[in-house]
């Protein structure tokens, strides 16, 4: 019906850049909004940037400065630019979508997750 696939995580150094991308394909007529949240061991899945329609951007507090999120509407894709990451921002960073099905509903999708660590 609809995937999200995520990209571009992996290991990093305190201070370091990592980008994120996310495309989405399948059955869409148009997206709504994408983000992306996070989950750390033992915590509860926070939302880290989303961007609507309209290129209205929403950060969580400990990111503002940091990371950027952007779109392309042509690619359904969504990426999430992070610089000057630190330790507490390793966990599992999820896409999100909100989507106008083809011949269907609005429906909520996630992608498969993929690991930041920051560490040095």
């Amino acid at each position: 019906q609809v995937q999200l696939v995520e990209s571009g995580g992996g290991l990093v150094q305190p201070g370091g850049s990592l980008r994120l991308s996310c495309a989405a394909s399948g059955s869409i007529f148009s997206i709504n909004a994408m983000g992306w949240y996070r989950q750390a061991p033992g915590k509860q899945r926070e939302l880290v940037a989303r961007v609507t329609r309209d290129d209205s951007t929403t950060y969580v507090n400990s990111v503002k400065g940091r990371f950027t999120i952007s779109r392309d509407y042509a690619q359904n894709t969504v990426d999430l630019q992070m610089n000057s990451l630190k330790p507490e921002d390793t966990a599992v960073y999820y896409c999100n979508a909100d989507i106008w099905l083809v011949n269907g509903p609005l429906a909520y999708f996630w992608g498969q997750g993929t690991q930041v660590t920051v560490s040095s």
